[in-house]
């Protein structure tokens, strides 16, 4: 499934510490959220991995900027992403990332890791997945009631359902088919989400919870959650 990207428009361009990508019409633009995400995954990175070959999978890319930061900062990692918004796979495309189209839980099986040697992108397809050493996910966070509700493919950036947590819990509950032996996923969560309620989810879901980043951002407060295997 190719990405095509010639016929979309660039709305802005956003800048970070050395990574520059391009945001396309209808692709959620990287803001605070973004830039806290990326920089607690490479601090964890480095850590975890420093110059070991690792494998990581970024769900719901957006523009493709989390997984682009992380690219320009380690040379040995073997990185996909996958997005549900068409829009957003044509733009981590031409961010250089290799996306594809998956709308995340119910068909995530319908990509696979790339093979050494494949240099196209957004062309990857098939039955079968394979295991990451790391996961990273910025959901839709923010508690969404039906008229809050925006049109188009930006709703699926923002709309968290009621409780702000309806796609958090669905990747809790899938997460662990994807994860290596030793592998840690990195989540990003508000605390008009509830960190109580993410932890204890976590828990009944087979994971230790940690908070590794945090940062105010006007009338909230974002956190990444680290989570490996209890």
């Amino acid at each position: 499934m190719t990405a095509d990207s010639s016929s979309k428009q660039i709305v802005s361009k956003i800048s970070y510490k050395g990574t520059v990508v391009v945001v396309f019409e209808d692709v959620y633009e990287p803001a605070e959220d973004s830039f806290l995400l990326a920089d607690c995954t490479v601090s964890f990175l480095l850590e975890k991995f420093q110059d070991k070959p690792f494998n990581a999978l970024e769900v719901g890319c957006g523009s493709g900027f989390v997984s682009a930061f992380v690219q320009s900062r380690f040379s040995r990692v073997s990185l996909i992403a996958v997005d549900i918004n068409p829009n957003a796979v044509a733009c981590a495309c031409e961010n250089g990332v290799h996306a594809v189209l998956s709308n995340m839980f119910d068909q995530i099986k319908t990509f696979e890791l790339p093979q050494e040697g494949e240099t196209k992108q957004g062309e990857q397809q098939g039955k079968t997945h394979g295991k990451y050493d790391v996961i990273l996910f910025n959901p839709p966070y923010l508690p969404t009631s039906e008229n809050e509700k925006v049109t188009g493919w930006l709703n699926y950036a923002f709309d968290g359902g009621v409780s702000g947590r309806e796609l958090i819990d669905k990747f809790l509950e899938s997460v662990s088919d994807y994860l290596s032996e030793d592998g840690v996923f990195l989540l990003l969560i508000s605390s008009l989400t509830g960190l109580e309620e993410v932890l204890f989810k976590m828990e009944i879901c087979g994971f230790e919870g940690a908070v590794i980043g945090r940062t105010k951002c006007s009338f909230e407060e974002l956190m990444v959650l680290r989570g490996s295997w209890q």
